[in-house]
Order: C-alpha cells, then structure tokens, then sequence
C-alpha cells in the first residue's frame, strides 16, 4: 500500500467554517468528505471529526480537537500559492488577510515579481507568490 501524506489543520471549533471559506476562494476546490461527531462521541455533536478538502488541487485534512491546547497554528509551516496573474494574487491578498494579517505586506522582494505572505481569520499562513 503506497503512503499518502496530507497537510492536516487542527482547529478548535471552526474547521466547517475555515474548510467551506478556502473552497470558496480557489478554483479546482471542494469539500470530500466530512465525519462528524455523532451524539455519544466525545466532541461536539456535528462538529468536525475528520474532513478531507481540496484547495487548488491539493488535499488537506481538518478536525475540530476535542482537546484544548495551549497552541495553535504557526507561520513556520504555511501553504505556498503559486498565483497565475496580479489580480489573483491582489484578491488573495485581500480575502485572507481580512480578519488575520499580513507577516510580509504585498510587495517585491527581488525573488519574485509580487509577494505577501499572511495569516488568515483561522489562524492559517499563506504565502502568495506571483513569480
């Protein structure tokens, strides 16, 4: 049996909410499958066990954690987008950073044409690049 490995998201409540707001802003996106808590189960009932999401093409998995943690997520891993114009990357810039921040601001850097890289609403970094 071959591995497959998949960036996991782990939120506390809102993994519904972050999942369905990623598919809405990427193309070639859309939620597989969602397990949820069921009645007798020690999350929330109809909370996020386990979902399988593509963003862009590329699968992530997400759960809302049944425990609480003194963490969260961290801009030392993020999810790097290759953006194909300006205004891609412009509009990205704007939906994600709104309700989070942007780390680096829209800008050249002398490694690529166009980049920002911001922590979304969720807590999530993304690092948005116009080579």
């Amino acid at each position: 049996m071959d591995q497959k490995v998949f960036p996991f998201l782990m939120f506390q409540g809102r993994a519904e909410e972050a999942m369905t707001f990623y598919v809405s802003q990427f193309p070639r996106s859309h939620i597989i499958d969602i397990v949820r808590y069921g009645a007798d189960e020690s999350g929330v009932e109809g909370s996020v066990k386990k979902a399988t999401f593509s963003v862009g093409g590329q699968t992530l998995m997400c759960i809302d954690s049944v425990v609480q943690h003194a963490f969260t997520f961290t801009p030392a891993l993020s999810l790097f987008v290759e953006c194909g114009s300006e205004d891609e990357l412009r509009r990205l810039f704007t939906v994600l950073s709104e309700g989070g921040g942007a780390l680096m601001q829209l800008d050249h850097y002398g490694f690529s044409r166009q980049f920002a890289w911001v922590n979304d609403r969720y807590g999530v970094s993304w690092q948005l690049n116009l080579p």
